[in-house]
């Protein structure tokens, strides 16, 4: 299947969204950790709701949503490349894939730590 660069400006972007899209929906569909991580991002923006978390809260919150949720999946991106590089275990695609866990784990700290900033105020 070979597929044609399309260089027109409007055309190419909304085939460049779709596949966005389409990408996103697999992410959230097939792997439990980003289905986890988007129910968590659901839940904290009905407890933002709920709490009238002020506009500078709503951005950071949203903001972090965005930087777990996306360096997850660059995450998974990274292992399925590895594993289709290297199906069998191999200590330096280990290394890699420890890597990438790790930059979402910093990420995930992040989110929590202003998550925490956000609604310890609120609830204590």
């Amino acid at each position: 299947m070979k597929f044609e660069k399309d260089e027109t400006l409007f055309t190419g972007r909304l085939k460049s969204i779709g596949f966005a899209i389409k990408g996103a929906i697999k992410l959230i569909t097939t792997e439990h950790s980003v289905m986890v991580q988007s129910s968590l991002a659901v839940i904290m923006t009905f407890a933002g709701f709920y709490f009238g978390i002020n506009r500078m809260e709503w951005m950071m919150q949203i903001l972090v949503f965005g930087l777990v949720l996306g360096i997850e999946g660059l995450n998974t991106a990274v292992e399925k490349i590895a594993d289709f590089v290297h199906p069998d275990y191999h200590e330096r695609i280990g290394f890699i894939k420890d890597i990438a866990a790790g930059a979402v784990f910093f990420a995930a700290l992040t989110a929590i730590t202003i998550g925490c900033i956000i609604y310890f105020p609120y609830l204590f």
